[in-house]
């Protein structure tokens, strides 16, 4: 059963002592996946709590593993290196990310898609901010065929979002004088609160999610016609690219 596991020897099992420490914190064991066992996921998720704490290159190996209630040297039963360690945290939660965006529904409506898509980018990162922190803050760490492998990653995931961007803009549904520094600044919703965010304050990741998605629709939406902008200047009902006449 999980959480009461043993190890051989006695005393508790190094996941079941990890989730005892560090509570709601702790990282779900099915985040890691089903082919990685009890004690590297215990390993991963004390892990991520020492790279977000104390930062990669201050973090020992002894760090790691004390908490597990394991010897420094069995890390390496599990991995080959601190910095595998690392590794296998930003491509998992990369992968699992880019899992949540690319699972939301493409109904030809550019409009409801980068609401949908900004919500799940900014909930997923609000539900999981401290293994994103990692993801986002440490990859200087990585060694650089490791890195380049999460810069593909991290690409897979501009090109879901500019695909949309780009479908609006050309519908005109969307008004976006600069495609790529629209996607920028969508992304980088999700992508900054994992400094800040706590699963305990006032907002849910959910509520966060749809807050933004707000946020980014306003963003990027093309006036209607014959509304006002937030200075109160009509918008005319020609006017191609959504720019308020009455400004210089």
């Amino acid at each position: 059963m999980p959480g009461t596991e043993r190890r051989r020897g006695g005393g508790p099992h190094p996941a079941a002592r990890l989730k005892t420490e560090l509570g709601p914190e702790a990282v779900p064991d099915e985040f890691w996946g089903e082919h990685t066992s009890p004690v590297a996921r215990a390993l991963l998720s004390s892990a991520v709590q020492c790279f977000a704490r104390k930062g990669f290159h201050a973090t020992t190996t002894r760090d790691i593993t004390t908490v597990v209630g394991l010897s420094p040297g069995s890390l390496y039963v599990h991995f080959a290196s601190k910095e595998a360690v690392l590794f296998h945290i930003a491509r998992t939660g990369h992968e699992r990310a880019l899992a949540a965006l690319t699972a939301e529904p493409d109904d030809g409506d550019s409009a409801r898609r980068i609401r949908r898509l900004v919500a799940a980018h900014v909930s997923w990162h609000a539900r999981h901010h401290t293994v994103a922190r990692v993801c986002q803050y440490e990859l200087a760490a990585l060694e650089p065929a490791h890195l380049e492998e999460i810069l593909e990653l991290r690409q897979r995931f501009s090109a879901v979002v500019r695909t949309t961007v780009e479908s609006g803009a050309h519908e005109g549904v969307f008004d976006v004088p600069d495609i790529d520094r629209s996607v920028r600044a969508i992304l980088s919703l999700g992508i900054d609160l994992v400094r800040w965010y706590r699963l305990d304050g006032a907002d849910s990741p959910e509520a966060l999610g749809e807050s933004y998605a707000e946020l980014a629709a306003r963003m990027l939406r093309t006036p209607a016609a014959g509304s006002s902008t937030p200075d109160g200047d009509a918008v005319r009902p020609d006017a191609g690219t959504g720019a308020p006449t009455g400004r210089p």
